[in-house]
């Protein structure tokens, strides 16, 4: 009885591991993308650990993320650093509208910037988590994500839409940043990875479904 008790794989221990792992990635996920170059790489590596680990069952979700994240540290920093200016950009853009809309012009206002938001958001809502799934270069990479985001528009407006309200419930409230960085990339890949074996070949496919599998070959 105190064998099957303390054995590792009884159902209370898996659903504390995993709670551990909720808690334990999202904080370390924040943790290396304080140095805010290395938001992308991070990112990357959630999303990747994430679908390994609470989609596919798999153990050691900590040296998972790790070693994501230091074979996307060299795409991955050139990609943020781009994104950097944009997304400063645009969070003033949503700010100032969203303070102005009290009128009616500025409630119209408000949902206009919030449909072209959708565009540059959309697209960064692919690029990290191709680069967390596959090995690209810069140039496929962002031609991938560019055409993910306008062909299968409806999810690209729901994973946008959710990574949104979820950064700003966040923000304003700080404690849900121990659940809220994993249960995103969850929640987003219930879509992407719907999304991507479209676009690999019947043995790209295969390997891409098979839950043994490593991060992919280069695109």
């Amino acid at each position: 009885m105190w064998r099957s008790i303390f054995d590792p794989e009884n159902l209370f221990f898996r659903i504390l591991a995993r709670g551990v792992d909720l808690v334990g990635l999202s904080l370390l996920w924040l943790a290396l993308c304080m140095p805010v170059v290395t938001i992308g790489p991070a990112t990357a590596a959630l999303y990747y650990t994430v679908v390994k680990t609470f989609r596919h069952g798999k153990d050691e979700a900590f040296g998972r993320f790790l070693k994501s994240f230091k074979g996307n540290l060299k795409l991955g920093i050139p990609v943020t650093l781009a994104g950097i200016p944009l997304a400063v950009f645009l969070a003033w853009g949503y700010n100032v509208m969203s303070n102005n809309i009290s009128t009616q012009a500025g409630v119209v206002m408000y949902m206009i910037y919030y449909i072209l938001l959708l565009v540059p958001a959309g697209i960064y809502s692919y690029i990290f988590p191709l680069m967390g799934r596959f090995e690209f270069r810069m140039g496929p990479l962002v031609q991938s994500a560019v055409i993910m985001t306008f062909r299968h528009l409806p999810s690209t407006v729901i994973v946008v839409m959710l990574t949104v309200e979820m950064m700003i419930y966040t923000i304003e409230n700080w404690w849900p940043v121990l659940f809220t960085p994993v249960a995103s990339a969850f929640l987003i890949s219930l879509f992407l990875e719907r999304i991507f074996p479209k676009y690999l070949g019947e043995e790209e496919t295969k390997a891409f479904m098979d839950e043994e599998e490593e991060i992919p070959d280069e695109i």
